[in-house]
């Protein structure tokens, strides 16, 4: 079997023991008694259990990342955009454990690469939403002052309801939320 498939192989089997034990539970015997490897073996392919983890993490980031932006692809509206991005967000990061731990949990602070994904995750955030913002307003459908400050307002926000959300909140309930969320965002708080 060739390097690729055996490396497939492990972050496979280490992104379903992650998901469930979490890293710091986790231990690499475990990873290669699931992966049909002796522990020796798999230290040909990874460095130890940070690298699997952080291999699995960027997988499961890159897999977020073309999802949402498949979502929105073919949507003309920038509203129903930025409400499809939202939904499939969380309705991806409640699948993907491993990303949502890394973005979410303050023990994985100190890992380098854990700063990086959330640097990484948080710039592609925002470019995502500034875009919908400026195309709103290429539109003439949004009228904004300034775009930056607004998809940063925005994400700033979401941070903040994600944790909440992906506790045990049904889809439903996330959906309402997003709605009333976006009626502040879209139509603001004062009375006309």
């Amino acid at each position: 079997m060739k390097a690729d498939e055996k490396k497939k192989i492990i972050t496979q089997v280490a992104q379903k023991i992650f998901s469930q034990y979490g890293l710091i539970k986790t231990t690499i015997a475990e990873i290669a008694q699931a992966a049909r490897m002796g522990k020796a073996s798999l230290y040909h392919y990874f460095k130890g259990k940070e690298d699997i983890f952080k291999e699995v993490v960027e997988q499961e980031y890159q897999f977020l990342k073309e999802k949402t932006r498949e979502a929105i692809t073919n949507e003309d509206s920038p509203q129903k955009k930025l409400k499809i991005y939202i939904i499939k967000k969380m309705e991806y990061l409640k699948e993907l454990a491993n990303i949502h731990s890394a973005l979410k949990d303050d023990y994985l602070e100190h890992y380098a690469f854990i700063k990086k994904i959330r640097d990484k995750n948080n710039r592609g955030e925002l470019l995502t939403i500034r875009e919908i913002l400026q195309d709103g307003e290429d539109k003439g459908i949004f009228e904004i002052n300034d775009i930056e400050l607004t998809a940063f307002a925005i994400a700033t926000a979401l941070k903040g309801l994600e944790v909440t959300w992906s506790l045990n909140i049904s889809f439903p309930e996330i959906e309402s939320n997003v709605d009333k969320l976006l009626e502040i965002v879209f139509k603001g708080i004062v009375k006309r």
